[in-house]
């Protein structure tokens, strides 16, 4: 029998907005997971007392995004006209069933009065974080660090170039030392130091660092692309596929999924370089391991880790060596006589260390020349071989012992069990493949609150299988 539904939808009924929210929602489980009373403390500080027209709830304001954010909604504007028809987000902020939700700009207009230049959302994201510590969910001892891209609001077209200017990098000092002692150990006189307006070449790498416009490059002189847009983006480039403004989002993670912080850098910067920034925030938490791929397989930051204490897990990194030639492998480091033997058994000596922190050993060229592995060795119109060595290539050695440890393989391979799997959630579930903000600390804000619901989203599903309460 086909049935015709003919009820009035004007119909007036008596309903509770409680009522119309199932039980088993997510946003019920969430909000019993943690008491958001603690966001009022954070806030007191940045709010009159007693003096202007009342606020909107500081806790209503900081769940609107965090509806975003939970629900991958692509924007501010529309996730207001979700909430104006979704009983569920009503009854989460408070709301009641006819009540004016707030306008699509009063969040933005908050953030720049109010929020701006704090670190509000950094300290609800480690509130949240701090929850997870207090019921033992975290493992700190074995720790995922990675980085993804986030494309930057910034037309690709809209661009200028900008000289380049190196920075020193976090190790530059302590490898300084170590060069010029490794130079006096071997009777070389120290480097010279070249002033700070002539450091961009000084050998020790660095990250980028705008300067003004200028028409009027030198020839010589390192430029960058710049969006005109968000100057504070950087020019991506992975592959031929992707080409773009963006952010690069460095995160550890514990082996249980957790997100234990974050950084945010622009795009341009390598993982390897943007890592102690990172480091410094996870210093004290207990961490023994330290698993990274091969964008951080670096002698410094080998040696940062191994002086803290922690074992780096670096992966097999294949060389980059040319088809046909001798790996380096295959020439023997004598440290006894601190030469190399080649393999043909001839030695290349020490000749000096260079301003990267590398030792030169070079080969004879007579004696070379008439090597019958030449072809396999050099190319070189002189018919010198050229080895290096790092100065902390001790540190390096190390890691590969490390490496070749039991059960280090298997710990290696749960990256795509956690950091990778954050990645792939982040920008499936919660709109993380690109921003629709402007400037590095609305970025942040955007970062800490997607990790703080992801954080929360696991942890209230848990407390409400082990039927917890409220704390």
């Amino acid at each position: 029998m086909m049935t015709q539904n003919d009820k009035v939808r004007t119909q007036v009924q008596m309903v509770c907005i409680d009522d119309l929210v199932p039980h088993d929602h997510l946003l019920r489980i969430i909000d019993k997971a943690i008491d958001w009373t603690f966001i009022y403390d954070l806030v007191k500080s940045i709010y009159s007392d007693g003096v202007g027209r009342p606020s909107i709830d500081p806790v209503t304001l900081i769940k609107i995004p965090l509806i975003q954010y939970l629900y991958g909604i692509k924007s501010m504007r529309q996730t207001i006209k979700d909430i104006e028809v979704n009983m569920a987000y009503r009854w989460f902020l408070g709301l009641e069933l006819y009540e004016d939700v707030p306008h699509f700009s009063t969040f933005s207009k908050n953030y720049t009065r109010r929020f701006k230049d704090t670190d509000l959302f950094e300290q609800i994201f480690q509130h949240i974080l701090e929850e997870c510590y207090r019921f033992r969910l975290i493992d700190p001892t074995e720790i995922f660090v990675d980085a993804t891209h986030v494309k930057a609001r910034a037309n690709n077209k809209k661009m200028q170039r900008r000289i380049a200017k190196q920075e020193a990098l976090f190790y530059s000092e302590m490898l300084r030392k170590d060069i010029d002692s490794d130079r006096e150990a071997h009777r070389k006189k120290p480097l010279k130091k070249k002033d700070d307006d002539n450091d961009k070449n000084d050998g020790v790498g660095g990250n980028d660092k705008f300067e003004d416009y200028t028409d009027d490059v030198p020839a010589d002189a390192k430029t960058i692309k710049c969006s005109t847009t968000d100057p504070e983006s950087g020019w991506f480039r992975k592959g031929e596929h992707k080409n773009v403004f963006a952010y690069g989002i460095e995160t550890a993670c514990d082996k249980n999924g957790w997100i234990l912080n974050f950084t945010v850098n622009p795009g341009n910067e390598h993982d390897s370089r943007t890592f102690k920034g990172l480091y410094d925030k996870l210093e004290n938490i207990g961490m023994e391991y330290c698993v990274v791929d091969a964008g951080y397989k670096t002698p410094a930051i080998a040696k940062l880790l191994l002086d803290k204490g922690v074992k780096p897990v670096f992966p097999y990194k294949r060389p980059m060596t040319k088809d046909g030639f001798f790996k380096k492998s295959e020439y023997v480091y004598d440290e006894y006589n601190d030469c190399y033997i080649c393999p043909n058994d001839k030695i290349l000596t020490y000749r000096t260390t260079n301003k990267d922190g590398y030792r030169e050993y070079k080969s004879c060229g007579e004696t070379c020349s008439t090597c019958p592995y030449l072809s396999q060795c050099t190319a070189s119109r002189d018919h010198v071989k050229l080895v290096t060595r790092h100065v902390w290539e001790d540190y390096m050695e190390a890691c590969e012992d490390i490496r070749q440890t039991l059960g280090m393989k298997e710990l290696y391979s749960h990256r795509k069990e956690t950091i990778e799997r954050i990645f792939g959630t982040a920008k499936e579930n919660h709109g993380f493949r690109y921003t629709q903000m402007y400037g590095k600390a609305r970025m942040k804000m955007k970062v800490a609150l997607t990790f703080a619901c992801m954080n929360l989203k696991k942890l209230a599903k848990i407390k409400n299988e082990w039927g917890l309460q409220m704390a």
